[in-house]
Order: structure tokens, then sequence, then C-alpha cells
């Protein structure tokens, strides 16, 4: 089973470099995810692959899945998630085809499911203080320094709804807020891999200004996929390097028992169908043996 999930973002539709390949088409209690999800070794350390918009680039942000997406990769065994996201930069000195290792997030979605514990009869609340893996962000940032990549460690990214590009106005509120990075995908998916106890790191390709910069042209559909040809051979090297200097298990990450002190329904006023459900997330939590 495939400890380490890999999450591609615009551009970066396959894994280069997998071996012993097969591809899982997996079911989920939230539907399908983005596509099939392909598993094989990269230098030796098995790996799931899923694109996160499909092959093609065929969904956009506020459709894709999130909720079946993660379900699939827990339900693979999946403890660590690689994402990989293209950004625009709200900061002079991120310049496009930077690398930005977030460590916080701010929502500005509107209409896409959240959790996975959305029926009345189980109640849980995770914590977000810290919405990223510590431990497995460093080891992002890391191979990226390593890949020659210029890198910047920590930083706010802004999550909008999309499928449009900001306004000027929203640009420069967002700038007030002392947002580092803007993109449309890293929410759900932060709170998500929360709801499941695994351990989620993101890694930011920059491939714009946005619309904030008044030397710099305004974003374009264009604009941007120029900069992701240019970012996706480099995000795969980055990719490959950090799951071979992956940790061994999740101890040392506080994401791996997120849900330990969360779930808020006594156990027994749990219905038995949706406790079933979500065995997959809580059945460890509701499951143990009463203690003497």
């Amino acid at each position: 089973m495939p400890a380490i999930g890999v999450i591609g973002g615009s551009g970066f539709y396959d894994m280069p470099g997998l071996e012993d390949i097969r591809d899982e088409t997996v079911t989920t209690p939230f539907g399908d995810p983005s596509d099939f999800i392909r598993i094989g070794r990269l230098d030796g350390v098995e790996v799931a692959f899923l694109p996160r918009h499909g092959r093609g680039h065929r969904i956009m942000p506020t459709a894709v899945n999130a909720r079946a997406n993660f379900w699939a990769l827990k339900s693979l065994g999946v403890r660590w998630v690689i994402s990989v996201s293209a950004v625009g930069s709200m900061r002079e000195h991120i310049e496009p085809l930077h690398v930005v290792v977030p460590d916080q997030l701010i929502d500005r979605t509107r209409q896409r499911p959240m959790t996975f514990f959305d029926t009345p009869g189980l109640v849980v609340h995770v914590g977000m203080g810290e919405p990223f893996s510590a431990r497995l962000s460093g080891v992002l940032a890391e191979a990226a320094e390593v890949e020659g990549a210029h890198v910047h460690r920590g930083g706010a990214y802004v999550c909008i709804e999309g499928p449009q590009f900001s306004t000027r106005a929203e640009s420069e509120t967002f700038r007030s807020w002392g947002v580092d990075v803007i993109g449309m995908t890293a929410l759900p998916e932060a709170r998500l891999a929360r709801e499941a106890e695994i351990c989620y790191a993101l890694l930011a390709m920059v491939t714009d200004y946005d619309v904030w910069h008044e030397s710099e042209d305004d974003v374009s559909a264009e604009m941007v996929i120029a900069n992701l040809m240019a970012n996706t051979s480099l995000s795969q090297r980055v990719v490959r390097r950090a799951v071979g200097q992956m940790p061994t298990d999740d101890s040392a990450c506080e994401c791996a028992d997120a849900l330990a002190t969360a779930i808020i329904t006594a156990p027994d006023a749990i219905p038995p169908e949706l406790a079933e459900r979500h065995d997959l997330l809580v059945g460890k939590y509701l499951n143990c043996p009463a203690s003497d």
C-alpha cells in the first residue's frame, strides 16, 4: 500500500519515472475521484498519483471532488500527500517561476463541500491553526532548493473560488491582508486532509503576479499556461526528490491523530449506519474497546 500520495495540479498530469504501474479506480461514498489513481514505484518507493483536474485538465477548481480524492487516497493507505498547485504572487520579491511552500491559508471559496462530516449525527471539529504539515513542508522546501529552485519557506495562501481571476480591488485587498500567493485549489484539500488524518503540504509554483502589479501584464490563461510548462519539469523533479526523503513513519506529525480529540458526538449517540459509512476515518476511535 502506498504511504505517499501526489496530487498534480495544472500542467502536472503524470508522474514520470513510475515503475511497476497499476491503475486503481476507486469508488467512494462521495462520488468519483478526479481520475483513476496511478500507483507505482518511484526510485523504489511506492507512490499514488492523482491529477487534480483529471488527465487533459477537464475539471475546473470548483468542480474538483476533493472529498472523493482524499477518501480514495486514504482508502489506498496514503498517509502523506504532496499537493502541487499553480499560484499567483502577491509580493514583489516572489517572482514568477519561484516556488513557495506556504504555511498558512485564507479561505475565500463559497461553493465547495468542506467536510466529510456533513450529516447530522456525527459532529467533528478538527484544529486548523497550522493547516499544513510542518514536517512534510520542510521536506518539500529542501527538495526544491536542492533542485535549484528559488524557494520561499512559509507564507499565506488565499484560495479563491474561481474560475475567474481576481479583480484589481480584490487583489489589492488580499495584499493588505498579508497574503503572499493566490490560488484556487488548496481548499478544501487542506481541511479534508486534516479530517482524514493525512499529513498534507503544498508545493506552490508561481506563474504570475495576479493583477496588482502595475509594471506587469495582468494575469491571463495564456500567461499561466506558458509558465506552467516551464514549472512542470521542475515540480516533477522536486516531487521525485522529496519522495526519496520522506519520513518512514508519521509519528512525528500531529496531523496523523487529528481526530483523537475532535469527535464531539458521544459514541453511543452516533447512528450505526453513519459510523459504518465513516469507518475509514473514525473507526479506530469508535471501535476501541472500553478501558477498565
